[in-house]
């Protein structure tokens, strides 16, 4: 009998924070491939979550939804700031 032990939330969560450590100015990812890079699929909304819990400083906003827009409420003050760091990276929004 193998019992396959699941990486513990604590694990998970340094994955994905170690994988948006990564993500280089100017470029974007999807939630969806954070969580593959990370070794979790189909684990998009845990890299929400982890971003929305996390304490470290990380660049966020070069993380997007699966069309490639911003995930945030348009008009929020979150879209804007998200908006214009993508910007500053010479990200077209």
């Amino acid at each position: 009998m193998s019992i396959e032990s699941s990486p513990s939330p604590l694990n998970k969560a340094a994955r994905i924070e170690a994988i948006i450590a990564l993500i280089p100015a100017g470029r974007v990812v999807s939630y969806g491939q954070v969580a593959d890079l990370a070794g979790l699929p189909g684990r998009a909304r845990l890299v929400g979550k982890v971003l929305r819990e996390t304490d470290k400083v990380l660049p966020w906003h070069r993380v997007l939804g699966a069309a490639g827009t911003i995930s945030l409420p348009k008009g929020s003050p979150s879209f804007a700031e998200q908006t214009g760091r993508l910007q500053q990276e010479g990200v077209v929004v």
